[in-house]
């Protein structure tokens, strides 16, 4: 059983009546608390230092406050009495909105993650809302209806990222599903593509009928891809081990647990997951070099579990674990705290694919109307084949890049492996999975269950507890209290 808690407000939050309530002890410690943020603040302010969207330097001034110098280089400047051109703003009031899916792929490697960031402007979510507001589809994001599917971390890509929004549409909401008002609609990936960057590319949208209809909540699965090399792995331990994942079980040893966000449950249930070879290669030919990838599907994934599950496949891979040590961090009832170990790399996963449920569970805006309300809230993707072919290019663009970098490592690899086999008769050398692993090599392998374990999850409770980042409710059923008592 999960412990239910709250996350505590802030000082900012507090009213005046709330801070007069509250004891001298209590007032010091929110003192030192926002004194502890203020300096998280000091932090990230000074790492914007020199960055600006526009050219823009930010300095930061004695008293703490930020002031902006405009840059000179492809900034145009006007004097001071010289009149600035006024700019006509779009009229959002005379136009009609359309609820829809956007379906997005993207490759993360270089951008710090999917969502908004305090302290950086590169995410995929800045340049979509970025994108958005340039070309007048949307007024600004706290009008939008905004939910999006998932949340990639750094690194991470997507090849089926959906996002939930209402954007501007050329006809009112009675001719919006004709199919005449569609095919005259708005070309929306095709704008948004025009002032995307090549590596965030809009597919397609799908008009939706109910305007609650959420990309995050609606969503009943999402598939991730891992993909790795082979190298020497055992693919068959790996596969075997994928099974013992698909049930529902509390899969806290096997991810990055943020308890400070109140974070508290850690069931999810897998429906899938297996370690596959790539279509397109040829094991037998390719022999350590032939790339396979883990497919895993859930209702909802955890901070880094399948990061923190790809380790552990890889440790049975090199036959450093057997298959059932997935048993042992499944069971928390006899090891509540996760051995020590670093998740994968990030960069070979990508969100894969989403589906999503027919009919909102969110309630219809247009209940009057029986028709919609006997309707599927989903109607089908609408694609166009220009946009489809710029894609298709782009990307063909990228893989020749890659692929050209990949076959002149691999051709010197390749000549490499047959001097060391010549001259000294060595066997084969399989080392193409050590980058996945971010950890320390040690000289003797020690095993996961062996290993100095973390925090278990009723201990960091009682550490934010403690610091007053969380609060555990009172009930007349003490059953979570006393699982937090417990040592």
């Amino acid at each position: 059983m999960s412990v239910k808690v709250q996350i505590c407000r802030r000082l900012k939050d507090l009213t005046r009546d709330d801070l007069e309530k509250l004891t001298k002890t209590e007032l010091v410690d929110k003192v030192i608390q926002l004194q502890s943020y203020n300096r998280q603040l000091k932090n990230i302010l000074h790492k914007k230092l020199n960055e600006s969207d526009n050219g823009d330097v930010i300095k930061l001034t004695e008293s703490g406050e930020l002031s902006k110098d405009s840059g000179t280089e492809g900034i145009e400047t006007t004097e001071p009495n010289q009149e600035k051109s006024s700019s006509r703003k779009f009229d959002f009031s005379k136009t009609f909105k359309r609820h829809v899916l956007l379906k997005f792929l993207y490759f993360g490697w270089d951008y710090q993650g999917f969502a908004c960031q305090e302290d950086s402007n590169n995410t995929i979510e800045f340049h979509l809302f970025k994108a958005l507001t340039r070309t007048c589809l949307i007024e600004s994001r706290s009008l939008a209806n905004y939910h999006r599917c998932g949340r990639t971390d750094k690194k991470v890509s997507a090849f089926c990222q959906v996002i939930s929004i209402d954007l501007r549409s050329k006809f009112p909401e009675k001719q919006q599903f004709e199919e005449s008002c569609l095919e005259k609609e708005i070309d929306y990936c095709g704008i948004m593509n025009r002032v995307l960057p090549k590596n965030i590319r809009c597919i397609s949208w799908m008009p939706i009928r109910n305007h609650l209809f959420s990309a995050r909540f609606d969503c009943i699965t999402r598939t991730y891809r891992y993909f790795f090399p082979k190298g020497n792995l055992n693919i068959t331990a790996m596969q075997d081990a994928c099974k013992l994942l698909q049930r529902h079980t509390d899969f806290r040893n096997l991810c990055k647990m943020d308890v400070h966000n109140g974070v508290t449950n850690y069931v999810r249930h897998i429906e899938a997951a297996d370690v596959r070879l790539c279509p397109h290669e040829n094991e037998s030919k390719n022999k350590g070099y032939a790339m396979h990838y883990l497919e895993i599907k859930a209702n909802a994934f955890l901070w880094h579990q399948i990061r923190c599950i790809m380790t552990v496949l890889l440790l049975i891979g090199q036959g450093k674990e057997e298959p059932s040590v997935i048993n042992e961090l499944l069971n928390v009832e006899k090891n509540p705290c996760k051995p020590q170990y670093t998740p994968a790399m990030g960069f070979p996963l990508n969100l894969y694919h989403c589906e999503f449920r027919d009919k909102s569970e969110q309630k219809a805006m247009n209940e009057s109307q029986q028709e919609i309300r006997d309707l599927r809230d989903l109607t089908k993707w609408l694609h166009n084949e220009n946009n489809l072919r710029r894609l298709i290019e782009i990307l063909q663009g990228e893989w020749s890049q890659a692929q050209i970098k990949a076959t002149m490592i691999r051709s010197t690899l390749y000549d490499l492996e047959q001097l060391l086999e010549q001259e000294f008769n060595a066997i084969d050398v399989n080392f193409q999975t050590s980058l996945l692993q971010d950890d320390v090599k040690s000289k003797s392998y020690q095993k996961l269950m062996n290993r100095k374990r973390c925090e278990s999850l009723n201990n960091r409770i009682e550490h934010f507890v403690k610091k007053q980042r969380l609060t555990v409710p009172k009930q007349k059923d003490s059953v979570e209290e006393q699982e937090l008592s417990m040592p």
